[in-house]
């Protein structure tokens, strides 16, 4: 019984709407995780008291949503890579049609309130930007991919920098560590040849 309630939770990957649940579940799980675990890390035996705070809460809601993008970033390089590793061929055309999906993910949510619509839109162009540089270079091992994201990330958490000591590469290592497993999971579950299909623009 639990075996199979774990299969239905986890089907395969064989389609977009799947690839986008899994990039969408997989970026909301890792950013947030992060952000939760080193808070109560840091606040030690006052994190009951620092969660009912309301000012710590808008600083968690505020960091979570800017992260967000970091982790479809992160999670779709990730997809990227496990298909080009397959097959290098219309590298740019599948490319293309991975970023619309992470795009459209985006685009389900409403502009957060603890953002606004100004800062949400920014995240959005940043994403888009971040998304149209991982065609410049040859697909990473997905312990390298959160190298150039791990700094952004670190700066979000809602711990005052002063307080934040040395704990980045902490935060650094969470990220790679925390992609390996994605990756793995994403290997697991996903038809590689029905999503590149899916992906790739076929002859008319």
């Amino acid at each position: 019984m639990i075996l199979r309630a774990l299969l239905r939770r986890r089907p395969p990957i064989h389609d977009l709407p799947t690839l986008a649940a899994f990039i969408d579940q997989n970026a909301a799980f890792v950013v947030q995780k992060g952000i939760y675990e080193y808070a109560r890390a840091r606040a030690g035996h006052y994190a009951k008291v620092l969660f009912r705070e309301a000012g710590f809460l808008q600083a968690v809601e505020q960091a979570r949503w800017r992260a967000y993008p970091l982790g479809l970033a992160m999670v779709a390089e990730l997809v990227e890579g496990a298909l080009t590793k397959q097959d290098s061929r219309q590298r740019r055309e599948r490319l293309d049609a991975l970023t619309d999906l992470v795009l459209g993910v985006f685009d389900r949510y409403p502009v957060p309130q603890a953002l606004g619509v100004e800062t949400w839109t920014e995240a959005r162009a940043e994403l888009a930007r971040r998304l149209s540089l991982i065609g410049l270079h040859p697909p990473k091992w997905a312990k390298d991919i959160p190298e150039s994201f791990a700094r952004a990330y670190f700066e979000l958490m809602p711990i005052h920098e002063q307080l934040r000591g040395a704990d980045f590469f902490t935060i650094r290592n969470y990220l790679r560590v925390s992609m390996c497993n994605i990756h793995d999971e994403l290997i697991r579950r996903m038809d590689i040849r029905a999503i590149e299909a899916r992906l790739t623009p076929q002859p008319e």
